[in-house]
């Protein structure tokens, strides 16, 4: 039913945060499992950098499940260093898809345009600093791209 009267609200604006750079090593293949193909991903560091803050990638891992070998389904965990040395600890999920030829030239390194590949995430983050308080305490959402030894993600918050 209907509101009468009623008047579809703005779409939410988007606040660019940072932008990531995470070197990542070869992939663990588990294997089969329920529900797709495991691999986990190491991720070795990196850096970030944003109008607000920037720093280093501190080592972590991205565990992924591939559905029907064209869908990974992404749950990345790992921790930030501002360069003021605060610690932020970061959950990133996500999705990644593409066609079956794009991903096969991607598993060989090849660069593809990231047009052609749909890698989106939303991110939640702690840290302890009250001064992080607009990324802790917002809906962020990323933006990937994958290339041959390092995964590159822009995150903006929902304002």
């Amino acid at each position: 039913m209907a509101v009468p009267n009623s008047s579809v609200p703005d779409a939410p604006v988007l606040e660019y945060a940072f932008e990531a750079r995470v070197d990542v090593g070869p992939i663990i293949d588990v294997g089969e499992v329920t529900g797709g193909r495991r691999r986990v991903i190491p991720i070795l560091g990196g850096a970030f950098e944003g109008p607000r803050l920037r720093g280093r990638v501190l080592p972590g891992a991205d565990w992924q499940v591939v559905h029907h070998g064209t869908l990974t389904e992404l749950v990345a965990r790992y921790l930030l260093e501002t360069d003021t040395g605060t610690l932020v600890a970061i959950v990133n999920r996500g999705l990644r898809h593409a066609s079956p030829e794009v991903l096969a030239r991607m598993a060989t390194g090849e660069a593809v345009d990231p047009s052609l590949v749909y890698f989106r995430t939303v991110a939640t983050f702690e840290s302890a600093d009250p001064s992080l308080a607009w990324l802790t305490r917002s809906i962020v959402l990323g933006s990937g791209e994958r290339q041959a030894s390092q995964v590159v993600i822009r995150f903006w918050t929902v304002a």
